[in-house]
Parts: C-alpha cells; sequence; structure tokens
C-alpha cells in the first residue's frame, strides 16, 4: 500500500484522481410555494393559448372584411346637373275626353235595334237603341189587372163601412161589427196604394226599353247588335255594357309638369299643342286645374289643360306635345347620356342611397341634348347617380362609390 501511494505521489498533476465535492445541503422548498409555481405556469400557458387564438380570429376576421370588400362593386358617380331653362317648356300630354260614360240597360229582355253606331255624333236624350221586355210587359199587365181587382175591393170596402156606420146609428149593429167594416175599408186603401206603387215601378222599368243617351258626345264603342240578350246591370255588375259616349269638346289633356317647372304653373295662363299628324298647327288651350301637389313617385305636378275641339280634329287618346311659356324662373335638370339604363320597365337610373345601397329610379325624358338628357322628373340635385353602370346592376345592391366625377356641360342645342 505504501508503495502504491508512493506511485501515485510519483504520477505527473495530470494524471491525479480529481477530489469529489458532495453538492450542497439545500433546505426542501415549501409546499404552497411549489403549487403557486405550477398554477402561474398553467396560466401563462393558457394566456399565450387565449391570445393566439384571438390573434387568429381577428386576423381571419380582417382577411373576410377584406375580402367582402373586394368582392363588392366600385363605382363613380355624379350629380344632375342645373341648367338655364329654356323660355318655352315643352312636355308630352296625353288627351282624354272632357267626359266619358260607358251606358248599360237597365231592364232585362232583348235589343230590339240600335239607331246609332261608332263615330255617331248624338244629341243629350237621344235615342240610341230599343230593347224588347216581354216579361216587363207581362208583368206590368198583371199588375194593372191586379189594381183593377183592388180598385173594386175598394169600392164594396167602402160601402160596406158606410152602411154599418148607418146602422150604429140606430144600434141595428153592434160596434165590434162597424169597427170591422171600417179597418177592411183602410186595409184596402192600404192595398190600392201599393199596387199604384208596384204599377209605377214597372212603368218606369218599361220605360227603360228605350236607351238616351245621357249628355252630346260621340259615340266611340258598342258591344252589342238586335238580338243579343240583355241583362240589367251598372259597370263591374253581370250587365253588358251597351255604348260608350265621349264628349270630346272640349278635350281634356294632362300634363306631368316637373317640380323645378311647377311654380310656373298658374291656372289660367295660355298654352298650345301640337301633333305630330298636324305639322304647323297649334291648338290653343288654358291651364284649368292642377293637382296642387307633388307626386312623390315622379316629382311632377299633374295638371289639366283645356283644348277647344269644335271641328273634331283631336281625337281622344292621343299623344301630343304642350307648350308652356314658363319663363326664366324654373330649373332644367340634365344627366349624362351614359348614366341612364334601359330596362323592361323604361328609363331608369341608378342612385347610391345614404346607406351605400343602389336604388333604380324611373325617370321622364325631355330634350336630348346630345352628350346630356333633360329630365322631366325622377331625381334631384342631391341625387347621386351611377355613371356608366353595369347590366347587371339590381336594386338595393351594396356598392363602393369612387371619387365623384363632373359631367360635362350640354354642348349642343336640342335635338
Amino acid at each position: 500500500m505504501d508503495s502504491r501511494m508512493n506511485q501515485d505521489n510519483l504520477l505527473p498533476p495530470e494524471h491525479a484522481t480529481p477530489a469529489i465535492t458532495p453538492p450542497p445541503n439545500l433546505p426542501p422548498a415549501a409546499p404552497r410555494t411549489a403549487l403557486f409555481t405550477v398554477f402561474a405556469v398553467v396560466f401563462l400557458l393558457l394566456l399565450g393559448g387565449v391570445i393566439t387564438i384571438l390573434i387568429r380570429l381577428h386576423s381571419s376576421r380582417v382577411l373576410a372584411k377584406e375580402t367582402e370588400q373586394e368582392s363588392i362593386a366600385t363605382v363613380a358617380v355624379v350629380h344632375p346637373q342645373a341648367e338655364k331653362p329654356d323660355e318655352e317648356l315643352i312636355l308630352p300630354g296625353t288627351m282624354q275626353a272632357y267626359e266619358e260614360s260607358p251606358i248599360y240597360a237597365r231592364t232585362n229582355g232583348y235589343l230590339l235595334r240600335w239607331y246609332k253606331d261608332i263615330g255617331s255624333h248624338v244629341n243629350k236624350s237621344e235615342l240610341l237603341a230599343d230593347i224588347d221586355t216581354p216579361e216587363v210587359d207581362q208583368e206590368l199587365i198583371q199588375s194593372r189587372a191586379n189594381r183593377q181587382q183592388i180598385v173594386a175591393q175598394l169600392d164594396l170596402a167602402k160601402i160596406n163601412a158606410d152602411r154599418y156606420a148607418n146602422l150604429r146609428t140606430t144600434d141595428s149593429v153592434s160596434q165590434q161589427e162597424a169597427d170591422q167594416q171600417s179597418s177592411q175599408y183602410q186595409q184596402a186603401k192600404a192595398n190600392l196604394a201599393g199596387a199604384d206603387a208596384n204599377v209605377k215601378r214597372l212603368e218606369e222599368m218599361e220605360s227603360f226599353k228605350h236607351v238616351y243617351s245621357p249628355f252630346s258626345g260621340v259615340l266611340t264603342k258598342r258591344t252589342v247588335d238586335p238580338g243579343a240578350l240583355i241583362n240589367a246591370g251598372v259597370s263591374g255588375a253581370a250587365g253588358k255594357e251597351l255604348f260608350d259616349i265621349a264628349r270630346v269638346d272640349p278635350l281634356r289633356v294632362y300634363v306631368s309638369v316637373p317640380q323645378n317647372y311647377a311654380p310656373a304653373i298658374r291656372n289660367g295662363m295660355d298654352a298650345t299643342v301640337t301633333l305630330q299628324e298636324y305639322p304647323g298647327q297649334m291648338f290653343k288651350g288654358t291651364v284649368a286645374r292642377t293637382a296642387e301637389a307633388i307626386d312623390p313617385g315622379t316629382r311632377t305636378l299633374l295638371t289639366e289643360v283645356d283644348v277647344p275641339n269644335k271641328h273634331g280634329q283631336l281625337l281622344p287618346g292621343s299623344y301630343g306635345e304642350v307648350h308652356f311659356r314658363a319663363g326664366d324662373n324654373a330649373q332644367k335638370i340634365t344627366i349624362p347620356v351614359n348614366a341612364m339604363l334601359f330596362r323592361k320597365e323604361g328609363p331608369q337610373v341608378a342612385i347610391v342611397g345614404k346607406d351605400g345601397k343602389i336604388h333604380l329610379q324611373p325617370i321622364a325624358i325631355g330634350r336630348d341634348y346630345g352628350t346630356t338628357l333633360e329630365i322631366l322628373g325622377g331625381v334631384s340635385l342631391e341625387d347621386r347617380m351611377v355613371i356608366n353602370p353595369a347590366d347587371s346592376i339590381e336594386e338595393g345592391q351594396p356598392v363602393n362609390v369612387a371619387p365623384e366625377k363632373s359631367p360635362a356641360s350640354p354642348g349642343g342645342q336640342p335635338s
């Protein structure tokens, strides 16, 4: 052993055996501290997971919103422009008869004959047709015969009532018997009054077999021929219309005046009407009345112009142009031609509402200036119209609005 120790002492320092240092004696950790540490670690892990999930949800929402924004079409909008109005306002108008009425039969029967056909000018109370009414005639004959029977009964009842009244003065009959005879007489009088009323009713029904014109005018329709079954009725009931009569002198011309021109329209002001079939002719008329209210659907004022038609040149239902001297106080609205949509409902424009959605608004077109159109109703200066709208644009479609552009002013005269 000593030799071995000597050998160890003779070894070089790098080959010497290292000394082993024992670990320090540390006190054991407290149980509460360890449990708190575990909870803290678990909480941090959960918090990190929740934060990660929230970040992913936010990123998904942002991505979905960006995708949705990119899917919404972006449109360019313009506002309608206010232009200096023309001295003369020209609007389309529809002509209607001053009075027009369908004629129905008031009794049942068969058409015997008609005296006037379509296009005939008739006067008031002029005979138009005769109706054969065999049932009504027989009822009238029977009613008159029944009346004669009641008259005979009334005479007998009067004689009996007078006789019993005289006998009562001598106490030959009782008071009850006299009262019965008097009551029968009163009943006979009431029956006669009812028979008279029935006879009068049937006489009036029989008088309806003659159809007369209710006013002077022209017949525009005849719907029956001799031998046709006629049923009493009125408009909308089971009766069949016999004639249509219209009073065409004067004619009513109805015009929808745009809101910006409404203050210039006054009752009694002069107006003229022109028709394509009468080039160069102008028919003078007068503004008879207005609706005194703006139609919220079209933003127009319904105006009636009465035009004399003594020679019958103007026909009801015709289309014409009405000329007003509106002056310079009115305002004219124009839009670019490429803002208009052609749909089966008629000309429209796509307006972007405050909610960012499309609203298809019908418009009434006036004059065509080439690059712009005069709008008589349907839009206002505050509306935002889509320029160059796509054919697929729909009502209620959400859109993004690009910076607005000002439309070009009309560069030419009305076409």
